[in-house]
């Protein structure tokens, strides 16, 4: 995947970094955005690989969740460095939705260091997901 760095402009191939790392713009070493979309043998993995990471438990046919996506998009971008945004299509992975509970679409699965610590069910606007996540993103 490439990625346009927010602060620069210079496009940067996303690969997965080291374990305790975010990715970082190649040109001037500012965090990069973090959206990936994972299965159910890469999740762990995904996971685990961020201090914060907000999970999207969507389907590509619900509205909801497209109108969500953006948003999520714009929080990684925003907290680029803080936050991993990963991305799980229930249709194709229905073992982890039933793993997490998820019985409607989008489900938000905050995992702080690999271990789940909030869920929200249903599309949200940006400024209420910002103050969900205002309190962990701060540490708190």
């Amino acid at each position: 995947m490439v990625v346009a760095c927010p602060k620069c402009g210079a496009k940067n191939r996303l690969g997965t970094p080291p374990p305790g790392q975010v990715p970082v713009c190649g040109a001037c070493k500012t965090p990069l955005p973090w959206v990936v979309e994972t299965d159910e043998k890469g999740f762990a993995q995904e996971v685990a690989g961020a201090p914060l990471t907000l999970v999207d438990f969507f389907a590509p046919w619900c509205g909801p969740c497209r109108l969500v996506s953006p948003i999520l998009e714009a929080l990684a971008r925003d907290h680029a460095g803080k936050l991993k945004v990963v991305k799980v299509n229930v249709d194709e992975h229905p073992g982890l939705a039933a793993r997490y509970g998820v019985r409607s679409v989008p489900t938000l699965v905050l995992f702080r260091q690999g271990a789940p610590v909030a869920t929200w069910v249903g599309a949200s606007p940006k400024r209420v997901l910002e103050e969900r996540l205002r309190p962990y993103l701060e540490g708190r």
